[in-house]
Formats: structure tokens, sequence, C-alpha cells
């Protein structure tokens, strides 16, 4: 962790895969990082390298079919991986928000806009349980991972048991059939020969036996002595037939008789090796029980008396929150009694319910949010985000709005519950280059004022070149270069980090765009080494074999490719990134 910074949400080693028809796609493969306070934190990469995906394990809004394989997501002191969809709504839009990244879709055509703002707030608009869930929040998480931890531990020891009985009845039908499969398919081939031999005689009898017939055809009648003597011949070749056929059967016979002592002697030593390899799983599982039994007690005696610490904090706090929610309760009641009080003594009601509407950015009147507070803070927000005439817009239709006009109505309603973490998922992709700029300009405004850390998800460099605070690259669902934002436009290692940079336009750059060669790889079949290595003219032999660690380029710049291993050949970034380096550092130092 970097000094002096709040590290407000961690990820780490986080795997997601998708089932499909065609097999598991490998998603996200294994990525960390951390995100700071007051922060932005951008994530780039082509379509499909899984930052998408990363963000939506974030919010707990993955697909159907995704599951998390492994990995955390640690978010005040709770991995976000172990949330069920209930506790998800304490969290998801309240704490994290998340912008998308097309605004047409994310709202709804046939609702106006101002209903749509404010419908967050009127669904949510306890203030008394809001207060309740914040104060009691850490003791909560608290009990919950003591739990978590004491079951996990428990459970371990019960899979070994579970794991020991499979592989003892897996053992045991193993030994139990193959002797029998060993006999049958002896037995089967042995027929096969036997039928074979008889066929293969009788087709030589039947061969031999017709030019007898033919032979006794062409004699005369005359020749008595040479029809008997065919005659003769043909009773031998069947007598002989007769006698090959029978010592067939008899050597079938034999080699059968064979197979069946085998088959005896087999099942005998399989019947000894059954009762070695029963006892030997049995001592195993006793021995794994009383193992179990044991670190139980062990559990029991570390974890049942910290459970029971942790829920005895949780409900002495729960006790003193209901009572400090009692007090605000009375507080709201009597502020609002005396406002009453003071809107009925006067003669200019109207203007004093206005002044008392802005006091403080919003007038708190009840202990429920009413429709017309809801409606004041969303007007409020739609000053923030830059829409003018917030009271006649407030009751349009999203038709009525251009598309960058959309998106701050889709920012308005991410801030309205006003969440630490603000995610980006590409949100100027449907909007021309006047107005991206114009959204960026008021999300980086936006983090400013109100201290929020954001993760910017694009796959472009420019976007994010004047907003990131630090720069995550991905590909192939994985982090393939992670520094600071100065790190990564002026001094990139990865040589798919230096392909991004050769694609963005540069108004004082010659050199012809570069586009990256090839696809990105089919992630059911993940390919081996450096996934990168297959469009990449700086691959080595080692790129096709191994996949490159991260290695450290400074204290917070780190680079996954063998290129940075010392036994590497040295190797030039590209002119067109060295020509951008060189114009961007002169333009900073105010030269030409």
């Amino acid at each position: 962790m970097e000094e002096n910074k709040q590290v407000v949400l961690s990820v780490k080693d986080l795997k997601i895969n998708f089932s499909t028809d065609h097999g598991y796609v490998q998603a996200v493969r294994g990525v960390s990082f951390d995100l700071y306070k007051g922060e932005t934190l951008c994530i780039v990469g082509e379509s499909g390298s899984g930052k998408s995906v990363t963000s939506k394990a974030i919010m707990g809004i993955l697909a159907a079919n995704g599951r998390i394989m492994n990995g955390s997501i640690m978010y005040e002191g709770e991995d976000l991986t172990k949330v069920s969809e209930d506790e998800f709504h304490r969290i998801r839009g309240h704490k994290i928000g998340m912008i998308f990244q097309d605004p047409l879709s994310s709202l709804n055509p046939i609702v106006r806009i101002g209903k749509q703002i404010t419908e967050a707030m009127l669904i949510n608009n306890s203030r008394l349980k809001k207060k309740y869930d914040d104060l009691v929040a850490k003791e909560l998480v608290a009990y919950k991972n003591a739990q978590t931890k004491y079951k996990t531990a428990l459970n371990s020891s019960k899979e070994r048991i579970r794991f020991l009985k499979a592989e003892k009845k897996k053992e045991d039908s193993k030994l139990k059939n193959e002797p029998s499969m060993t006999k049958d398919g002896k037995i089967y081939t042995l027929k096969l020969e036997l039928d074979g031999k008889i066929l293969l005689a009788k087709e030589n009898y039947k061969a031999a036996k017709a030019s007898l017939v033919r032979e006794k055809d062409s004699v005369g009648a005359e020749e008595k002595e040479k029809l008997q003597e065919i005659d003769y011949r043909i009773k031998e070749l069947t007598s002989a037939l007769n006698d090959e056929i029978n010592g067939y059967k008899q050597d079938y016979k034999a080699s059968a008789n064979l197979v069946y002592q085998e088959y005896k002697e087999a099942k005998a030593g399989l019947k000894a090796k059954r009762s070695v390899a029963k006892a030997e799983f049995d001592a195993q599982i006793n021995e794994a029980k009383n193992d179990s039994t044991n670190s139980r007690k062990s559990l029991k005696e570390t974890y049942v008396p910290l459970i029971k610490d942790t829920k005895a904090a949780y409900l002495e706090r729960s006790k003193e929150a209901h009572k400090e929610v009692r007090e605000y309760a009375k507080g709201l009641k009597a502020e609002h009694l005396s406002k009453v009080d003071v809107i009925k003594q006067t003669t200019e009601k109207d203007k004093l319910k206005d002044a008392l509407k802005k006091e403080n950015g919003r007038y708190v009147s009840s202990i429920k949010i009413t429709k017309s507070e809801a409606k004041a803070r969303a007007l409020k927000i739609m000053e923030e985000v830059g829409i003018s005439n917030p009271e006649k817009r407030f009751k349009q239709y999203p038709f009525e709005f251009s598309g960058g006009m959309r998106q701050r109505i889709v920012i308005a309603i991410a801030l309205t519950a006003n969440p630490d973490i603000l995610i980006c998922d590409e949100p100027t992709t449907a909007l021309d280059v006047t107005i991206q700029a114009q959204i960026l300009e008021l999300i980086n405004r936006l983090k400013a004022e109100r201290n929020i850390s954001v993760i910017f998800i694009t796959h472009d460099l420019g976007v994010v070149a004047n907003m990131a605070d630090r720069v995550a690259v991905m590909y192939a669902g994985k982090i393939v270069e992670y520094g600071t934002e100065e790190e990564i436009f002026y001094d990139p290692r990865h040589p798919y980090t230096w392909a991004l940079l050769s694609s963005i336009p540069d108004i004082n750059s010659k050199e012809k765009l570069e586009a990256i060669p090839g696809t990105p790889p089919n992630m059911i079949y993940p390919p081996k080494g450096d996934a990168f290595a297959l469009r990449s003219k700086y691959a080595m032999a080692i790129d096709f074999k191994k996949e490159p660690p991260l290695f450290k380029v400074s204290d917070t710049h780190y680079a996954a490719t063998w290129l940075l291993d010392p036994r590497a050949p040295k190797v030039e970034v590209p002119k067109i990134v060295r020509t951008r380096i060189e114009n961007s550092l002169k333009a900073a130092k105010g030269g030409k």
C-alpha cells in the first residue's frame, strides 16, 4: 500500500468464469489491485479483456452464468464475493455507485426523468433505518466474519473425511469390477477367434469339396474306380473338417478354462487387496475423524468465545444504536415542529418554506424522505451535473435529452445516495468528442468536490490521459501493466501498452497510426505463456511456454513481460511512442 493513503477497496486474485455451451470462458484470471480514497484508478484494455466483468463483480451484478472461482473483494472489512443479494442492497448504490456506458439503455424510455432520479431515494426513504444500519454495520460485519471463519475451518476437516470416503468408494468399485471385466473381455476374444477359425475351415472345405465335385463330373461313368476314389476323398475331407473344428473347440475350452482359473485367482487376489485397501482407508478415515474431533474442540475453544464476543458487541451496539436512533427521531420531530410553528406564525409562508428547504442543502422535515424532499435533492443534483432549467427537465422523458444530457442524468442517479466509490464503465463511448470532454471534466469535478474514489473503465488510453491517478492495463483477463499515470504514459514497458499508445490519434505526430494485429484469444482455451505473444512482434520463445510474472519497475510500477527479465535482449520503445513521449514532455515544459 502507498504511504499516507487509505485503501477503500481491495481486489485480490479475482478469477471469474462463465459457463457456455462450448465450455468455460475464463474472463478474469487473477486480477489484483487497491483503490485509494479520493483517487481515480483507470482500467484500460480492448473489449473482452475482463474490465467490465471485474466492475460487475464489485457491484454484485454478474450474469447468471458467471461464477467467482477464487479471490476476494474487500470493502469496509467485508468480502463482497461472499455477500448475499439481500445484503448487497445496503451497499449497491448507497456505498458503491455505477455509471454504465450507454445512457439510453440505462434509462427507462417511458418514465419521466424526475421519477427515475428520485426512485431510489423514495424506495429507501427511512432515515431511521439508514441511521441504524450505518451505526451497527461494522459490528455486524465482524460478527458475520467470525461465524464464516469458524464454519470454513469446520468444513475443511469435514471435507477431508468426505474426500477419503469418496476415494474409498472409487477404489473399492475399481477393485470389485476389474477381474470380471478382464474375464469377460478375454472370453469374448477367445470366442471371436474360435468363430473365425471355424468359419475359415468351412470356407476352405467348401472350396476343396467344390473342386472334387467338378473333377467327379469330368470322369466318365465307365471309370468306376476313379469315381469311388473321389467319393472317398470327399468323405476324408469332411472328416478332416470335423476333426479341425473339434480341435479348435477343445483349444477354446482349454483357453477358457485357463481364463476362468486366472479369474478365480485374480478375484481372490483382489478380494485380499480390497480387504487391505478397506482397512487402510478405514484407518485413514478414523484418523481424520479423530483429527476432526480434536480440531473441532480446538476451533471451538478459539472461535466460540470470539463469536460470542463479536455477537455481544453487535447486540450492545444494536441497543445503543436503537437509543441513538430514538434520539435522532426526537430531534427530527422537534426540528420539524419548531419549523412548522415558525411557518404558522409568519405571513410569508412560501418564502420561508423555500428558505428552510435550502438550509444545509435540503430541508429535513420528517422521519421519512417525502416526495417534495426527494425532488428538492434531485433538482440540486441535476444542477450539480450541469443540467440547466432542472424544474422543467425534471418532468421530461429520456428521448427529450441529447446523449450528453442523458449521461448527466445517469451520473445524477448514481450520486443520489452519496456513494464512497463511483464505477464508470466506459461512460463516454456513445458520445462525441466535445461532449466526451465535458463528461470527463464533470466526473473530475464531482470527484474533487465529494472526495469519492473512482474506477474508470475504458478501451482508450487517450480518454484517461488527464484524469487518471493510476492506470491498470488489462489483457486476456489479467493486469499486464500497472502504474501511475505518468509512468504508463511516459515510461510504458509492456508491448500491449505500446500498442495501445500507438493507436491514439495525436495532432503532433506525423507517423501513421498502428493497428494492433490479430484478435484477442479465445478465453475458453487461454493461450499458454504470455497471452499477447501471438500478436506481438517482440515475442520470444519463452513467451509461448511460460507466463511472465509482474516485474517491478518502481515501487508503483509493474509490468508482466519477459522483456524486463535481465536475460532478455534490449528492445527499443516503438518510434511512434517515443515521439509522442518527447512531444508531451516538450509541451509540459512549454516547448513546441
